[in-house]
């Protein structure tokens, strides 16, 4: 199993703070870095920058929203941002969520599984063979890109629920799941999108799943400060849902918490649930998160 950075939100950073970030996390060893798509700097642009700046580490956006992008845009972004990494960007796309989409962009979020099943029907064709002809109940594009030579450029999609799983392992490279926990990896998600890929005559799909983790020597405090620090995914539905099937309370029971000994093993336990990456969202004192980069260095 793969260990990657979440670099964090982007607000109220500059970009050589990013760059920074990104060329540790490539110098501790680490296999990814990945930003997400909230309200500050544009993801997808300052991972096109880090591409030029910082020369090994996989690059990935956890996750961008697909309602506001046009697929033919998504995918011009995208490859700009791959041919500037040589190939070293992964694509991490996702619905959103109702009240994001509806609330701040006025947008419809109706049916969202046709939806993303109609975006992947553009998307991967324009990233995968420069060009698509498809017309869907929502989507009609007729265009090519002269992006060349195109760089590879995989897609993962933010998939919790069974039927998004399903897209996901037959369309595409695999998952990125947040708040998603051990037990509903290794029964849910990971069955579900492999049996997907399987039938689709695809690849074994990656698996990413993203956590907070943390160790401390107060497992109490740690996670009542996760429980205050995530408590928004909490009262989100779809991460609500995952909760709830994991038997959690809130994102505090999912977080990876405890001593050296105690995080490794949750850590490796991933592992055991079918993840194929981890990517571990860092939080606690500069000492706690100090202490939870080593022990992740040394699994890595």
């Amino acid at each position: 199993m793969h260990i990657g950075i979440f670099g964090g939100d982007t607000g109220g950073r500059t970009i050589d703070d990013i760059v920074a970030d990104a060329r540790q996390a490539e110098a501790d060893g680490f296999s990814s870095f990945a930003l997400p798509q909230i309200f500050g700097l544009d993801a997808m642009a300052v991972l096109t920058i880090i591409g030029r700046e910082v020369p090994r580490i996989e690059l990935a956006t956890g996750v961008v929203p697909t309602y506001s992008r046009h697929p033919l845009t998504m995918a011009q972004q995208a490859l700009s941002a791959a041919a500037a990494s040589e190939g070293r960007f992964v694509l991490g796309i996702g619905l959103s969520h109702q009240f994001v989409i509806e609330h701040m962009f006025g947008l419809s979020f109706e049916k969202p599984v046709r939806h993303m099943r109609e975006y992947l029907s553009v998307l991967v064709p324009l990233l995968e063979q420069g060009a698509v002809s498809f017309t869907g109940e929502t989507i009609r594009t007729e265009a090519a890109l002269g992006v060349d030579p195109r760089p590879a450029c995989p897609v993962l999609v933010a998939a919790l629920g069974t039927q998004m799983l399903n897209l996901a392992g037959s369309l595409t490279q695999g998952t990125v799941t947040w708040m998603t926990g051990p037990r509903t990896l290794a029964e849910h998600t990971a069955p579900t999108i492999n049996a997907a890929a399987e039938r689709a005559g695809r690849p074994a799909p990656r698996v990413v799943a993203a956590l907070p983790v943390c160790v401390t020597a107060d497992v109490e405090a740690a996670r009542t400060k996760a429980g205050e620090e995530f408590q928004v995914y909490g009262m989100l539905p779809s991460y609500r849902a995952m909760l709830d099937r994991e038997g959690a309370e809130g994102p505090a029971d999912v977080a990876l918490v405890g001593d050296e000994d105690a995080v490794a093993t949750q850590v490796r336990a991933l592992a055991d649930a079918g993840v194929t990456e981890f990517v571990a969202s860092c939080f606690g004192s500069r000492e706690e998160r100090d202490r939870t980069r080593a022990v992740l260095r040394s699994l890595l």
